[in-house]
């Protein structure tokens, strides 16, 4: 199965549960935070399908990675560091009290 199929599967199983949670919320009654929390969750799995949904439409040429920075191993000038202080220390010819 191709991962749009794959999807659409999930999208349809979402909707019988979002179905599904309409009928038990008529049951139950929408007020208690259980039912609440039921209906906000399964909304929330709707919204990261499509979100799913979008980035598998999108071609693998245009999920670009993001270029890289190299970092030198070389140690940094120490004048960058003059007049600053430690962190937790404070300065450095100042005492704690």
């Amino acid at each position: 199965m191709s991962v749009h199929d794959e999807l659409t599967t999930v999208q349809r199983c979402l909707d019988d549960l979002m179905r599904s949670v309409g009928r038990l919320e008529k049951q139950l009654g929408a007020g208690g935070l259980e039912m609440r929390r039921v209906r906000t969750d399964a909304g929330h799995l709707r919204e990261s399908v499509a979100l799913l949904r979008e980035t598998a439409d999108t071609p693998a040429t245009a999920q670009r990675r993001p270029d890289l920075v190299t970092i030198s191993d070389t140690p940094y000038d120490p004048s960058l560091w003059v007049d600053t202080d430690d962190e937790g220390l404070g300065a450095r010819d100042r005492h704690a009290p």
